[in-house]
Formats: structure tokens, C-alpha cells, sequence
């Protein structure tokens, strides 16, 4: 009887400490992936601080091209109030695409690509930029593994029992709007 027994407390225990495991592995997915979110909020407000600098260039000399100005600030602004990977993910796709017409229009500006605050901000937006993909990379990677491990057995089992959901990733919606905005002007 005391073997039966002693079995059990031991089946139970490992039982318990399984449950530790795959709990404490799901707070751990969990906080990486908060961190990694936090990463990509600090690239992406890096790139919502160097905008206005951007646009106050480009204002100077081609003032009459305020269409355009306007919707990168705009862009700009919706992005910035987006909550979540989904809706931030959609918002930047249009701040990209309106990123992309401010530099379209600069190309038709040598005087702009001559300007060397101009050119200091391009590279910015380049470092930045690069920065952007590999935070959004590194989230996705996370919450990947992290939605993996709610899904599997039995950690669904542990997921479920204490409200662990499957995370968003930030993806943007199609090849265009992942590319970095073009910011490199060669002289013809």
C-alpha cells in the first residue's frame, strides 16, 4: 500500500512540476514578446521623431507641394495613435507609402539633395529604418514561438487555465510596404 502510495505522490509531482514548467515558459514567452513589442515602439517612435524634421526640410523648398506634406504628417499622426500590432501594422503601411512620395517629389528638387541637413536625415531614416525591420522581426519571431507554445499540448492546457492568448504580429500587408522607403538620390 505504501508503494502504490509513494508512487502517486511521485506521478503528482511530476504532474506539478510539468505545470511549473510550462507555465513559468509561457510567462517567459510572454514577457519576451512585451519587450520585443517595446523595441519596436522605440524604433518606430525614433522614425515619428525624424519626420517632422524631414518635412521642415523638404517645406523649405517646395513649399507649394503641401498635398504631400500634409498626408506624410498625417500618416505620420495615424501611426502614432494606432494601438496594437495590427493597426499599427496598417498605419505604417501608409506613413511608407506617403514616405515614398516625399522622397518621389524631393528627387525632383537638386537643390533639396544638395542640402546637407537633407542628406544627414536620409541617413537617419536609413539606420532607422533597418532598425524598424529587425525589432519587427525579432517580435514576430517571439510571438511566433510564443503563440506556438500556447497551441501545443498541454501547454494550451496551462495557457487556457491562466488567460494566455495567442499575440498579433506586426505584419505589414504587402512586398511595397515592407521595403524601406528609397531615400538615396544619385546625381544623373
Amino acid at each position: 500500500m505504501v508503494g502504490s502510495f509513494g508512487l502517486l505522490l511521485i506521478i503528482l509531482a511530476v504532474l506539478v512540476v510539468s505545470v511549473i514548467a510550462a507555465y513559468n515558459g509561457l510567462v517567459k514567452l510572454r514577457v519576451q514578446a512585451e519587450n520585443a513589442w517595446a523595441d519596436v515602439d522605440v524604433q518606430l517612435k525614433r522614425r515619428y521623431d525624424l519626420i517632422p524634421n524631414l518635412v521642415e526640410t523638404v517645406k523649405g523648398y517646395a513649399a507649394h507641394e503641401k498635398g504631400t506634406l500634409e498626408a506624410v504628417v498625417n500618416a505620420r499622426n495615424r501611426a502614432m495613435s494606432a494601438q496594437g500590432p495590427a493597426a499599427k501594422a496598417e498605419a505604417e503601411g501608409m506613413l511608407a507609402g506617403a514616405l515614398r512620395q516625399l522622397f518621389a517629389l524631393a528627387e525632383a528638387y537638386p537643390q533639396l539633395r544638395a542640402v546637407e541637413s537633407f542628406t544627414s536625415l536620409q541617413g537617419s531614416l536609413n539606420e532607422i529604418e533597418d532598425h524598424v525591420q529587425n525589432a519587427r522581426r525579432y517580435y514576430n519571431a517571439v510571438v511566433r514561438d510564443l503563440n506556438t507554445k500556447i497551441a501545443q499540448f498541454p501547454s494550451n492546457i496551462i495557457a487556457g487555465m491562466f488567460g494566455f492568448n495567442a499575440r498579433e504580429f506586426f505584419e505589414l500587408k504587402d512586398a511595397a510596404q515592407r521595403e524601406a522607403p528609397k531615400v538615396s538620390f544619385g546625381t544623373n
